[in-house]
């Protein structure tokens, strides 16, 4: 595939600027700042250029040379040229320090002066590359840039290579990049020095094509479109920007079921191979191009009757893949399909169109053709897309239900019965479902411009507010329209208000507030005989009293769980059976919950509930990673965000439990940045049910991280908010033991006890058993820096064994690592085999780095903490008091640290309050003061 030179680059392009090309540009980087070479390879319009570019730039300052070449196909046959691009500059500098042989060759390949061949000087020219790019070294770094290496000349890529191989120890690097159309990039390692990092570049994933668009300007497209793009590009960056492009100034958008428009630039890269073909084998293609799933049964059952044979010249063509075991044709890349499409006449289109829509087997296929074969209002054709979208909707295939939806509503005539808006609402509803929240908005902000029905009105206002997801504080002002809407209407009513009760929790926080709204929704719901939303409704007021701990949940959640059910309602994610799962979870009941959001996870996935899918895998990875199954957790937080990144829905969510995985059993540095985007993402969109958790997995994660003030500061602002929004269980976030744990850590032994007694009132009057035994543990830190090692002891030793019955697994192991620190004061690193076993069994790999550093530390002092201490010291705060008195014994920073279960910057920070306090200046004036003398 030849690629063009001359796209337009909008004029916000950064070629400094790498998306989704993190990891291998850091891969790269690392390479090149040992000394290394790397060799970018890829199909062509991958970005192979832009990160050579970005890697060049940015490795250039530490080279006191650097030499370029960007070969072309069209000079690929002229000899030299790559050399003289390489040389042309430096060649006065350096030819007066080659042997004269060399420099005669040298001078008369690069100047054309003279018949220079390899045959003929191939040694000396040989040699004379290579002296050269050692006397430049001599002076300085080398670097050497060559893009494009598939077109080099054959002479240059002979003697580059010859120079590669023998540079040895000369600081010369070598960043190229050749373009690979499923070749072997081997060949091409010839050019470069041995060792050379090779580095394949692949096609993007939607969420990073998605991320180019829009830093290029193209941030008006939908992302459904965007999930075309993808398709139709295949991941490739330079093919997505020219679909983009092209979208984005074009007026019309394609109609539903349609491939996208193809901009020129992109057609010529296949149409030339399109030439090749003959007219019948050029519309048996076309045919495949319209098919969903072509093969060729279906070509022959549309009229191509030679359809072998023309399948077969396109595939020797390389315009089509063979598969022997794979029956469908498949296009060797989908855009030669979108550009075979695009470039035929419409009308002849429309007879494709109308061929399949009796070949094709499956009523819904037949439904779309139809529907583009046709044009203007059909109440027939309609008829059958919105049985077909019906179809697809119980196949669990809504995203493919709202297209045909949106085509049944194109040809539903203004008079009929339903009328077209009422099917584009149902097409809105299902791209809701499918995660696509612009397309439906869009469709419903279409609907309300026009609609005058209430009913239509308010369903409309419903998708408008759905598709916000968790940023509702973006829609407050449409919640007095639609209340008007409804009027008194009691079933219009309970959609608002169910509505509203989400809007107090999460734009408010106002749990108690949401409560109410949500049972007044349900009370609507049953007077107006809408089962659905009473469901809805009765649910969410469980969720809340359940987070609330407020008695009347579990009489809430059977009363959601009674018939009739409705099996949307079973399976959503603000439905009773999800109600159910929370409530099972935080009442320790792991297996149970495990099955309950196992079974939900594998019927939305059978649904197509994009948006349930989303919050079921996070879910699934929050109950693994009770577990202890670190490893298991980290995959399933890794797929919900993904997951929710190609959807833009529960962004903040799925980043909050991926950090909680990464910080428990992956990379903390990433589980910090998890946590601040989930928090930023909650920030932005108001929304402080998600900021709360978000801020806690950040406490979490700075604690993994050794940072206890910044915990600290993070897990008290979790403090507040929980309070400012009256959620009293402390099984919704498990946040205080780690608060506590931090608190202690910066000395802070009595604000961690008061924390503890006012949750252990909650948990206890919840029965929340693994809360409490997580608040023993962190009392038994408090315990052990007030020096009461035997009852530290005794406790943490409980609080495992309730973690360990209740299969708390990574608590247990914290607990076990705990206890092994306390025990192994003077006992060597032995003591904490226990919590090794406990944290590999778990796969917490954060934990076992802590672990390692605890063995290597050593054991610290065996005295206890003495409970009494010089009357000198009566007038300090509790953690300084035990600080002073130990630095009387004469341990050290590290030794006090140690024993009292702080961080050695608590301890200088202690003692500066000390010194200030007690009018002294240093440790020695503490010595002085315990053996009675006076300090000047």
């Amino acid at each position: 595939m030849t690629v063009r030179r001359d796209f337009k680059e909008p004029a916000r392009y950064r070629p400094d600027l790498v998306i989704g090309r993190e990891a291998l540009f850091s891969d790269a980087r690392e390479q090149l700042a040992g000394g290394g070479s790397v060799l970018l390879h890829g199909p062509a319009g991958i970005g192979k250029s832009t990160v050579l570019r970005a890697l060049a730039a940015e490795n250039a300052g530490a080279a006191r040379t650097v030499l370029r070449c960007s070969a072309t196909e069209s000079e690929s046959h002229l000899p030299f040229l790559a050399l003289a691009d390489l040389f042309g500059l430096v060649l006065d500098e350096v030819a007066p320090r080659l042997p004269a042989a060399q420099r005669t060759a040298l001078e008369s390949a690069l100047t054309g002066r003279g018949e220079s061949t390899l045959q003929r000087d191939g040694l000396a020219l040989r040699l004379a590359v290579l002296s050269t790019l050692r006397a430049l070294a001599a002076d300085g770094p080398v670097l050497v840039v060559a893009d494009d290496l598939q077109w080099l000349d054959p002479a240059s890529a002979e003697l580059l290579g010859f120079a590669a191989r023998r540079l040895g120890d000369s600081p010369v690097r070598m960043l190229c990049a050749v373009r690979t159309e499923g070749e072997e990039y081997d060949r091409h390692l010839r050019a470069c020095p041995p060792d050379t990092l090779e580095v394949r570049l692949g096609p993007f994933t939607r969420s990073e094509v998605s991320a180019l668009l829009d830093h290029r300007g193209y941030t008006g497209l939908s992302r459904s479109t965007v999930r075309d793009i993808h398709r139709t590009s295949a991941g490739n960056p330079l093919f997505a920007l020219e679909l983009g492009r092209a979208l984005a100034e074009s007026p019309a958008r394609p109609r539903p079921g349609e491939p996208l428009p193809v901009p020129t630039s992109l057609r010529a890269l296949v149409l030339s191979r399109l030439e090749m073909l003959s007219d019948e084998a050029r519309r048996t293609l076309l045919v495949a191009s319209a098919g969903a799933r072509p093969t060729l049964a279906l070509l022959h059952a549309a009229g191509r009757d030679n359809a072998e044979a023309e399948t077969a010249q396109a595939a020797a063509l390389g315009l089509l893949a063979t598969d022997p075991e794979e029956p469908a044709l498949r296009f060797a890349h989908p855009l030669i399909s979108a550009a075979l499409y695009a470039e035929a006449p419409a009308q002849e289109r429309r007879a494709v169109h109308t061929a399949l829509s009796t070949a094709a087997s499956d009523p819904i296929e037949r439904a779309r053709h139809l529907a583009l074969a046709a044009t203007g209002a059909d109440p027939e054709v309609a008829a059958r897309l919105a049985e077909a979208a019906a179809l697809a909707r119980d196949r669990g295939a809504p995203s493919v239900a709202a297209s045909l939806g949106l085509l049944a509503a194109r040809h539903t005539p203004a008079d009929g019965v339903p009328g077209p808006d009422e099917r584009r609402l149902q097409a809105a509803e299902d791209a809701i479902t499918a995660g696509e929240a612009d397309l439906a908005r869009d469709i419903a902000r279409e609907v309300l411009t026009r609609a005058t029905v209430p009913a239509e009105r308010v369903r409309a206002w419903m998708v408008v507010i759905e598709a916000a997801g968790q940023a509702l504080g973006e829609v407050d002002a449409v919640f007095p329209q639609v209340l008007a809407d409804a009027g008194d209407d009691p079933r219009l009513l309970a959609l608002v208000h169910y509505q509203l009760a989400w809007r107090e929790v999460v734009v408010d926080g106002d749990f108690a507030e949401s409560r109410k709204e949500a049972a007044h929704a349900a009370e609507l719901a049953a007077r107006g005989g809408d089962r659905r939303t009473e469901l809805m409704a009765l649910a969410f007021q469980s969720s809340t009293e359940t987070l609330m701990g407020h008695p009347d949940a579990p009489a809430t959640i059977r009363r959601a769980l009674q018939e009739p059910q409705d099996p949307d309602v079973a399976s959503h994610h603000n439905g009773a059976a999800m109600a159910r799962f929370r409530w099972l979870l935080m009442s320790d009941q792991l297996p149970e919950a495990r099955t309950a959001i196992t079974a939900l996870l594998r019927e939305a996935r059978r649904r197509g509930m994009v948006e349930s899918e989303v919050h079921f895998s996070r879910l699934l990875a929050d109950t693994e990673l009770r577990f202890g199954h670190c490893g298991r957790a980290l995959d399933l937080a890794g797929e919900s965000l993904r997951l929710a990144r190609d959807s833009g829905i529960g962004e903040s969510a799925s980043a909050m439990q991926a950090s909680l995985a990464e910080a428990s059993g992956g990379d903390v540095d990433r589980a910090l940045a998890l946590a601040r985007e989930s928090a930023d993402h909650a920030e932005v969109d108001g929304d402080q049910l998600y900021l709360s958790l978000a801020l806690a997995a950040l406490g979490y994660a700075q604690l993994v991280a050794g940072d206890a003030q910044a915990a600290v500061r993070s897990l008290r602002r979790v403090r507040e908010l929980e309070h400012g929004m009256g959620v009293h269980d402390p099984a919704r976030g498990r946040w205080q033991g780690d608060l506590a744990e931090a608190l202690v850590r910066i000395g802070e032994p009595g604000e961690a006890q008061e924390l503890i007694n006012h949750t252990r009132v909650h948990a206890l009057r919840l029965n929340r058993a693994s809360v409490l035994a997580v608040l023993d543990r962190a009392e038994a830190l408090v315990r052990a820096a007030r020096g009461e090692h035997q009852a530290a002891v005794a406790q943490l030793t409980s609080a495992q064994e309730r973690l360990a019955r209740l299969g708390f697994g990574l608590e247990e192991a914290r607990a076990a690592f705990t206890l092994a620190r306390l025990r192994a004061r003077g006992q060597g690193p032995g003591g904490y085999e226990e919590a090794a076993r406990l944290f590999r069994r778990c796969r917490a790999l954060p934990w076992l780095r802590q672990v390692d550093a605890a063995v290597a530390a050593g054991p610290a002092e065996t005295e206890p903490v003495p409970a009494t201490a010089p009357a000198v010291l009566d007038g300090l705060a509790s953690m300084e008091r035990q600080v002073a008195a130990l630095v009387m014994e004469g341990a050290t920073n590290r030794e006090i640290a140690g024993r009292l279960f702080i961080s050695v910057k608590t301890v200088e920070a202690t003692l500066t309050r000390v010194y200030r306090k007690l009018g002294i200046r240093s440790r020695v004036d503490i010595v002085r003061l315990a053996a009675g003398r006076r300090t000047t």
